[in-house]
């Protein structure tokens, strides 16, 4: 059988025209620099942009395979680089919380949520504007490990905006950046595949929606391979300052979504 030919490839896929194929290079991009440690403002954008030539809901689907591969590709990047206690004390917060996401799927507001979430970023940031430094953090807490453990799977579930909730209670610990950020992906790399269960139950995850991943994922892994390699290169010093400005960035943009999702 002769080799099928590239515009026919793609119109079985989501990418049926320019227009389209360009957007979703643009979010994979953005997202993938995000997995490979700088920060959520670039992976907030991926929805959004999808989300101009597609479904919303379409839009995360879509993504949520491209998170899986890119997670496999973080895994590796920073493989044996995590916080134990961490990851141990949030995962299991965080299973519960997505779980409740699943079954409230259809009831709750994707707009209200953002918005809440924006809402703690903003807050956060305002209270972390302080001089920072890596080995400075507090102790950690199992009530807050527990309870933004489980407001990260949740938001995490229902819009993508599980970073906010997950940097409230990380950020303030001050782990080393290489810990911080291979412990970060460990977790969103186990909620991206607990994510998988719910999604496929609301039939979400077909084939179409797969090619169309298939296709995206050569600039995805590349993107968080270049965002690996930048982070590597960040003192601890540069390093909190920039995340807690993509946290406030990525505040600002779930309350401008939540608002005008709610008007």
């Amino acid at each position: 059988m002769p080799p099928v030919p590239w515009p026919e490839f793609l119109a079985q896929t989501h990418f049926a025209d320019p227009a389209t194929l360009l957007a979703g290079l643009a979010a994979v991009v953005l997202v993938g620099l995000s997995k490979g440690g700088l920060g959520g403002a670039f992976a907030l954008m991926g929805v959004p942009v999808l989300a101009l030539v597609m479904p919303p809901v379409q839009a995360a689907a879509l993504l949520l395979p491209l998170l899986l591969m890119m997670d496999a590709v973080g895994l590796w990047t920073w493989w044996g680089q995590f916080d134990r206690a961490t990851l141990v004390s949030m995962l299991p917060a965080a299973a519960v919380g997505i779980g409740v996401g699943g079954l409230t799927a259809a009831v709750t507001p994707e707009a209200l949520v953002r918005l809440l979430v924006g809402v703690v970023a903003l807050a956060f940031v305002a209270r972390s504007l302080r001089p920072v430094a890596a080995g400075a953090g507090t102790a950690p807490s199992r009530f807050s490990a527990w309870f933004w453990g489980g407001l990260a799977g949740f938001t995490s579930f229902v819009a993508h905006a599980g970073g906010p909730p997950y940097q409230v209670h990380t950020l303030p610990l001050r782990l080393d950046p290489r810990i911080y950020t291979g412990t970060a992906v460990i977790f969103f790399a186990v909620v991206n595949v607990v994510k998988v269960i719910p999604y496929a139950a609301l039939g979400q995850l077909d084939g179409r929606t797969l090619l169309s991943a298939v296709v995206l994922l050569p600039p995805a892994v590349v993107a968080v391979l270049i965002g690996a390699a930048l982070v590597r290169r960040m003192r601890p010093g540069v390093f909190y300052p920039f995340m807690i400005a993509m946290v406030a960035l990525v505040g600002l943009r779930l309350v401008y979504d939540g608002l005008r999702g709610l008007w």
